[in-house]
């Protein structure tokens, strides 16, 4: 009799341990990843209101999850004024729609300010820095303000007399709400022009944060620009 009563106690602990061990599992693999491999993809048409003013749309689809589902979809509108050729402003309005791999649905509307210097070249190099102040009404997280500044240094090149420009930037995230620099993305591509209506930016950035799940990513990213 107690044989069989420890047989049937030593069996209970072990399928509790089964048990507790797949519920665990289970939790994880539920949980959103830390990191991810993504594709973005952006299409942007600008119109030319005056030489010096452009009206801008934009439409976002990020893949995640591995680039197996859509996790961010945003469109926007605004405008580029350029007093000169070293400097111009960007006020843009985006609202966003997400759900990270296993998260729950988030939406968003951002108001940006932003303004981009370019120096004058030297030689072939061209370096431009650019600022943007967000506003960010989010749900579920907390409306928040946040900075954004990328420094990118760019040169142009030609393959079989086709012109294109590489590029590699560098941008930090400060958020007021968070009062620390969550987020850094380092990227570097090619832009390639194929004619003076359309013109593709292919690039490759790695994304690390360590406040936003999934913060830290390897993204490909895909940019066609349309003139009017």
């Amino acid at each position: 009799m107690s044989y069989t009563y420890g047989r049937w106690t030593r069996f209970a602990a072990v399928f509790t341990m089964v048990l507790t061990i797949a519920g665990k599992i289970e939790a994880q693999a539920n949980q959103v990843p830390k990191s991810d491999n993504q594709s973005w993809n952006d299409l942007q048409i600008s119109i030319s209101m005056t030489k010096k003013v452009d009206f801008t749309t934009q439409l976002t689809g990020r893949f995640g999850d591995n680039i197996t589902q859509l996790v961010d979809l945003r469109y926007g509108v605004g405008w580029v004024f350029r007093p000169n050729k070293y400097l111009s402003f960007n006020p843009f309005y985006f609202h966003r729609e997400a759900r990270p791999p296993n998260g729950k649905h988030e939406s968003e509307d951002r108001l940006t300010l932003g303004a981009t210097v370019r120096f004058p070249p030297v030689g072939k190099f061209t370096l431009a820095d650019r600022n943007w102040f967000e506003r960010r009404w989010r749900d579920p997280q907390v409306n928040a303000w946040r900075y954004r500044n990328r420094v990118q240094l760019e040169h142009p090149f030609t393959v079989e007399k086709k012109k294109f420009t590489w590029f590699v930037s560098d941008e930090v995230f400060y958020d007021w709400s968070l009062h620390v620099w969550p987020r850094n993305r380092f990227s570097g591509g090619i832009t390639h022009p194929f004619n003076k209506h359309l013109t593709l930016e292919l690039y490759y950035t790695r994304q690390n944060d360590g406040r936003t799940r999934p913060g830290d990513l390897n993204i490909i990213w895909s940019a066609w620009r349309v003139r009017l």
